[in-house]
């Protein structure tokens, strides 16, 4: 049997089986391998101190130095949503990651934002190598761009074999998906589990951006797999499930998820870390450059101040995405004037930075962390029955964090905790008076959004007023609103109420 010599923590998903913790153990001495796993990563540059590509590669080298063999593996979420992703549409990423030395790297649903074409075109500007087991190109039934099902690497007698697999699910919207087949996950990981079952390797690695209980099924489904290396939770998992360890490094890069394989004649022993990538760790010079290079390209047009806030704004991921927060208030504010509609409704998700933001002045660089995605506003016609089942939708997961909850404007609603998911929705509220089923109302909101994204579907075939080929980008309608008041003070004040 396959032994641990690890410090496993397990965060924010206990009921799910993590195995108890032991204590913590130095890296495995003679480890023929060692795996440095990150997920979820938008920025080159730290954040609050912490997380950069530069480190990263400084942590690399580090590792080869100290005579083990080390691959860096990213879980998905690279090409967008960032600042430099609005501007460069995922490519400062790819040369960031080319500089770093990225070894394999798996699809998250962010790589689609841009599209097809763009996908491609990152993918055939990297160096490092692409394992995706379940998104086919329609136009060859192979796996998308240079991408293989599965790949082995053998590494002083260590032969691992690695797969690679993406979310099918509303994350990707219709529109993105074009040209393009997702085969769900856990089935298309068969294929590969039995390809690498006939190469004889010693331990398969699957490099993930799936839900954590989508991980926690693929374990159970295939003991054989001995590493989940995974992402799209923006949080740090590791935990055992059955004999599988599955680890997810968090986000932007601010730490890093590290396993040691050594194998014996017993089996392969996988030895765990969690390091932070803080100001310990220096810049690798050449990486650093082509990050500074990207920075002074973005120019001093986005450092222009737009307003001022007198009071900080909420943009925690996860209160964005279980709560009303006041930076939800204001976006949400900003497409309903902007449009003109009776009410708004954005999906938590699309609002970035996963930070408070200070008091003070605004710029546009500011915004773009808040709004990076590209999306237009539009506005569509719907009755008060659409609305209601679209709160019902949006917060089905609650008190979950997730990315379908719902900021709005123009209207209140109440979430009852001792009622089922389908009926916790109540006393919603539209202009202070009670919605009615079957009046219509225009709603601002955005075309990911009309286009079935984060299971909106109920928005899909409405009366459209204004079309996403018409519509103003929603970073737009911010600045606009913005630089129209100059100053603002959101506040949290009962849209959304919890009893």
């Amino acid at each position: 049997m396959t032994r641990f010599a690890a410090w496993l923590v397990a965060l924010a998903l206990l009921a799910a089986g993590p195995a108890a913790a032991q204590e913590p153990s130095p890296p495995t001495r003679g480890a023929q391998l060692t795996l440095l796993h990150i997920n979820d990563v938008y920025e080159t540059m730290p954040i609050d101190g912490r997380g950069g590509l530069a480190r990263v590669a400084t942590l690399k080298r580090r590792v080869a130095a100290s005579g083990h063999t080390p691959l860096i593996t990213i879980g998905g979420d690279f090409l967008s949503s960032s600042v430099a992703s609005t501007v460069f549409m995922g490519k400062q990423m790819i040369d960031g990651f080319n500089a770093m030395g990225l070894d394999i790297a798996t699809l998250g649903n962010h790589e689609f934002d841009f599209g097809k074409a763009v996908l491609l075109q990152r993918m055939a500007e990297s160096k490092f190598q692409y394992v995706v087991t379940n998104v086919l190109d329609e136009a060859t039934g192979k796996p998308i761009g240079n991408a293989a099902p599965f790949a082995v690497r053998t590494v002083d007698g260590l032969k691992v074999g690695f797969l690679g697999l993406c979310l099918n699910g509303e994350e990707v919207s219709p529109e993105r998906r074009r040209g393009l087949r997702f085969l769900p996950p856990l089935d298309a990981a068969s294929s590969a589990v039995a390809s690498l079952r006939a190469e004889h390797v010693d331990i398969i690695v699957a490099v993930t951006h799936l839900s954590y209980e989508e991980d926690r099924q693929l374990a159970l489904r295939y003991p054989d797999i001995g590493v989940i290396l995974g992402g799209h939770e923006h949080y740090q998992i590791t935990a055992v499930v059955g004999k599988t360890l599955i680890s997810k490094a968090g986000s932007d890069a601010k730490s890093v998820a590290r396993i040691d394989l050594r194998k014996d004649a017993t089996g392969v022993d996988r030895h765990f870390a969690m390091i932070p990538v803080d100001a310990d760790i220096p810049d690798d010079p050449d990486t650093a450059r082509v990050v500074a290079d990207y920075e002074t390209r973005l120019g001093t047009a986005l450092d222009a101040n737009v307003a001022t806030s007198l009071t900080p704004l909420e943009g925690d991921s996860r209160r964005l995405r279980s709560s009303e927060t006041n930076l939800g208030n204001l976006l949400a504010d900003a497409m309903r004037a902007h449009v003109g509609a009776d009410i708004a409704i954005i999906n938590s998700g699309s609002i970035r930075g996963d930070r408070t933001f200070a008091a003070g002045r605004l710029s546009r660089r500011e915004l773009l962390t808040m709004q990076p995605f590209g999306n237009k506003l539009c506005k569509i016609e719907v009755t008060g029955r659409t609305i209601v089942d679209a709160l019902t939708s949006a917060t089905e997961s609650w008190p979950a964090a997730a990315g379908r909850f719902p900021q709005v404007s123009g209207l209140t609603f109440t979430l009852d905790r001792a009622k089922p998911a389908r009926e916790r929705v109540a006393d919603v509220r539209v202009g202070g008076a009670p919605i009615a089923l079957d009046r219509r109302y225009t709603l601002a909101t955005s075309d990911y959004q009309i286009g079935g994204g984060d299971g909106y579907t109920m928005f899909a075939n409405q009366r459209t007023l204004v079309g996403p080929e018409a519509g103003d980008l929603i970073v737009t309608a911010l600045e606009n609103y913005l630089a129209a008041a100059k100053q603002v003070s959101p506040t949290v004040e009962g849209r959304i109420i919890v009893r």
